[in-house]
């Protein structure tokens, strides 16, 4: 070409075309290596935590010979997971005694978990001064009456409470819970099932434990009966 002549448009044209190819190029290798890119900037945040729920034993220094080893029902996670503690009341007395030994666990359950359980991801519902007295005239022998209306406590305190109750020595004889509460209400029957530790936000009541009826009168107007 001769000096100080334009370009042809059909080489610029050519030009645009082979700068063209070399920008696909580019992006189909960049695609290729399985980058993707973004005009967004991505804040996932921190990771999720996760507790452990590992239940921590008792360690020997705690031990002691005038107390016992007991088990008490936490909150870890969505559930209900039992851990060992130790209690000031002898194991002999827990079993002789079963208002010292359901008050001693009520005890356990209304204390702050250690720092060990903490860790682990244990907490407690159960709160304030709770008490536990026997049963009224008219109670079935093992009821426990709780100084708050069971149906007044929050739903995971009312299951650690059955969970922490049954299988022990202030459990019902069978593994059951008969709960009530300082009103006139009759007490209920309470059970700790695998379901109820999954899902502790609803206790299921196996009903109200009513005294039995005494035999019916005989209707007016009948005949009397004939010895």
């Amino acid at each position: 070409m001769a000096p100080g002549t334009k370009p042809s448009s059909a080489r610029r044209r050519g030009a645009r075309a082979a700068l063209a190819v070399a920008v696909l190029a580019t992006l189909a290798g960049t695609a290729g290596c399985g980058i993707r890119s973004t005009q967004v900037p991505v804040d996932a945040g921190p990771a999720p935590s996760r507790v452990s729920c590992d239940v921590p034993g008792v360690k020997e220094a705690d031990r002691s010979e005038a107390g016992s080893t007991v088990r008490v029902f936490l909150v870890c996670g969505a559930g209900l997971v039992s851990v060992q503690r130790v209690v000031n009341v002898s194991s002999e007395k827990m079993a002789a005694d079963r208002m010292r030994a359901a008050q001693a666990l009520l005890d356990e359950l209304q204390e702050e978990p250690s720092e060990e359980e903490q860790q682990a991801g244990f907490s407690t519902d159960v709160r304030g001064s709770l008490t536990v007295s026997g049963p009224r005239s008219g109670d079935p022998a093992e009821t426990l009456r709780l100084s708050r209306q069971p149906d007044d406590l929050p739903p995971h305190a009312l299951a650690q409470i059955v969970c922490t109750y049954s299988g022990s020595a202030a459990d019902d004889g069978g593994g059951s819970v008969e709960l009530g509460g300082p009103s006139e209400d009759p007490p209920r029957k309470y059970q700790c099932t695998a379901a109820l530790k999954a899902r502790p936000e609803g206790v299921p009541a196996l009903g109200d434990l009513r005294p039995s009826p005494s035999a019916p009168a005989a209707p007016s107007g009948s005949a009397p009966q004939l010895p």
